[in-house]
C-alpha cells in the first residue's frame, strides 16, 4: 500500500555517497529507520551525480561521504591511488559533510585534521548498525535546529557580555538586578542559563539552591557563577551552594563565547528530548514548556491565544484495516499538512498517537474558527492510495479553547480536550469549542 504523496513527503534528506558492501546493501533498512524520523536517504554510487544533487539540495539537508568509495572510484578511473586530499577537492566547499571511515582511518590524527580542513561536520567509524547510523544522523539534524531563541538570565554588575555575539547566535540577554526575586524571574522567563557574577553571589549565597529546589524547575537549566578573581574558597562555596559551573571571567568575548557553546549544547539536548521522533514536531514535554512561554508573552503583550487539539477520525480502523505502517503515513502527512499553517509564534505538537496540538498567536476568535474549518476541509481533500487505483480520504476533528478566557496551559488543554470529545461524539469531522 502506498500513498499518493509528493516527493517532498519527508521534511529533510540525507544525500549519501556510499561504499556498497557497508551501506547500500542495507539501504531498505536504513530508509525504514530514517522515515520514522521524518527524513529520507538518497543513495549515490558515483561522485558526479552526488555533486550535482548537492547543488540543488536544501540548506537543512545532510551530506554523507564514505571515504572508501572515493578511493575505489578514483582507483578505477585513474588506474592509480590518489591522496585523500585530492579526492575530497571536487566536493563543493559551501557545504559541510559527514565522513564515514574505517577504524584504521580513524586512528590517524593527520587524516582527522584533514577532514576538519575539508568542511567536516562530523565523522563516524564503520562498521555500525543501520539503527545507530540513523540515530546519529537524526541527532545532527537536531543539533542544527535553531528555531527557538536561547536565553541568558543575568544577575550582576561587575561583568559584561558581548551582546552582538549573543544576537548573532539567536540568544537573548535578560538582566535582573534584584536577587530576592531572581528565582521568580526564572519561572517566568525560562532561561537556558542563569549567570550570577561572584560579587553578587556574596550577597545571595543561597540563590542557586533556591532556584534548583523549585519542583517545576527545568532539569536542563544551568546556573553559572562568573568569578572575577582567583578565590578557591569562594569557588568551593559556590559549588556547595548549588552552582553547576564556576567559570573564570577573562574577557567579555571569551566569556560570551563559552556561554554560547554551553547554550548550544543545552538546546541540542532539549531538541532531542522535546521532539517527536516520527514527525520532528514538538512532543508533549516540548509543547508544554513553549506554551507556558507563549502565555507569559501574551500576558505582557495583551494579546489572545487559541489552542486546538486535532484528532484523526477512526484512526484505529485505519490501523486495523490497512496496517500500522499506513497509519504512520497518515500521521506524517497530517503533521506536514498542519505545518503549512504555522506562523511566527505559533506552535505545533504531536502529543502521541493521532493527536496534534496547535497554538495560535494573536488569535481573533472568528478568524481562528474560519481557519480551523478551512484546515479541516483541506485535509478531507488529501488522497491516499491504499491499493493501486483505490483512493481513500480521511477526516479530522478538533476542539479549541481561547486565552485569556482560560488562563493557563493546563486549563486551555483541558477545555480543548472537552471540546474535542464533543466533536467526536457529535458526529466527527467538525470543530467544537
Amino acid at each position: 500500500m502506498t500513498s499518493s504523496l509528493p516527493v517532498s513527503f519527508y521534511k529533510n534528506n540525507v544525500f549519501m555517497l556510499a561504499e556498497r558492501f557497508f551501506i547500500q546493501d542495507e539501504s531498505t533498512t536504513l530508509k525504514l529507520h530514517a522515515h520514522k524520523y521524518n527524513f529520507d536517504i538518497i543513495f549515490f554510487s558515483q561522485i558526479d551525480p552526488f555533486i550535482k544533487a548537492i547543488a540543488s539540495a536544501n540548506d537543512d539537508d545532510l551530506f554523507v561521504v564514505d571515504l572508501d568509495v572515493l578511493h575505489d572510484l578514483h582507483a578505477v578511473k585513474d588506474k592509480r591511488n590518489m591522496f585523500l586530499q585530492d579526492l575530497l577537492k571536487p566536493l563543493p566547499d559551501n557545504r559541510q559533510y559527514v565522513y564515514l571511515e574505517t577504524a584504521k582511518q580513524g586512528s590517524r590524527y593527520l587524516l582527522q585534521k584533514m577532514l576538519l580542513d575539508t568542511n567536516c561536520m562530523a565523522y563516524a567509524e564503520k562498521p555500525f548498525s543501520s539503527e545507530d547510523l540513523v540515530d546519529n544522523l537524526f541527532n545532527l539534524f537536531a543539533q542544527r535546529k535553531r528555531d527557538d531563541q536561547g536565553k541568558i538570565l543575568f544577575h550582576g554588575t561587575s561583568v559584561w557580555l558581548d551582546e552582538s555575539m549573543l544576537v548573532e547566535h539567536n540568544i537573548s540577554l535578560i538582566r535582573h538586578d534584584d536577587y530576592q526575586t531572581l528565582h521568580t524571574q526564572v519561572k517566568f522567563s525560562l532561561p537556558d542559563v542563569v549567570v550570577i557574577d561572584s560579587e553578587s553571589y556574596k550577597n545571595a549565597e543561597s540563590i542557586a539552591e533556591i532556584i534548583q529546589k523549585n519542583i517545576a524547575a527545568d532539569p536542563s537549566l544551568e546556573i553559572v557563577m562568573l568569578q572575577t578573581s582567583n578565590d578557591n574558597a569562594l569557588s568551593e562555596r559556590g559549588v556547595k551552594a548549588g552552582f553547576d559551573v564556576v567559570m573564570m571571567h577573562q574577557t567579555n568575548q571569551i566569556t560570551t563565547a563559552q556561554l554560547i557553546n554551553r547554550i548550544n549544547k543545552i538546546r541540542t539536548n532539549k531538541n532531542l528530548i522535546s521532539r517527536d521522533r516520527a514527525t520532528g514536531l514538538l512532543n508533549k514535554v516540548g509543547y508544554k514548556k513553549r506554551a507556558q512561554e507563549r502565555i507569559y508573552e501574551a500576558d505582557k503583550a495583551k494579546t489572545a491565544l487559541a489552542v486546538v487539539i486535532f484528532d484523526i477520525d477512526k484512526f484505529k480502523t485505519i490501523n486495523d484495516t490497512w496496517g500500522h505502517h499506513f497509519g504512520d503515513v497518515v500521521i506524517k502527512r497530517l503533521s506536514m499538512y498542519l505545518g503549512q499553517f504555522l506562523e511566527d509564534k505559533y506552535l505545533l505538537s504531536r502529543f502521541g498517537g493521532e493527536e496534534f496540538v496547535m497554538l495560535f498567536w494573536n488569535a481573533d476568535h472568528d478568524a481562528v474558527m474560519r481557519s480551523l474549518n478551512d484546515i479541516r476541509e483541506g485535509f478531507n481533500q488529501i488522497e491516499f492510495e491504499i491499493a493501486p487505483g483505490e483512493i481513500k480520504r480521511f477526516s479530522i476533528s478538533g476542539g479549541v479553547a481561547f486565552y485569556p478566557k482560560h488562563k493557563t496551559e493546563n486549563a486551555l488543554f483541558l477545555h480543548a480536550d472537552e471540546a474535542l470529545y464533543r466533536a467526536k461524539t457529535g458526529g466527527r469531522n467538525q470543530i467544537c469549542e
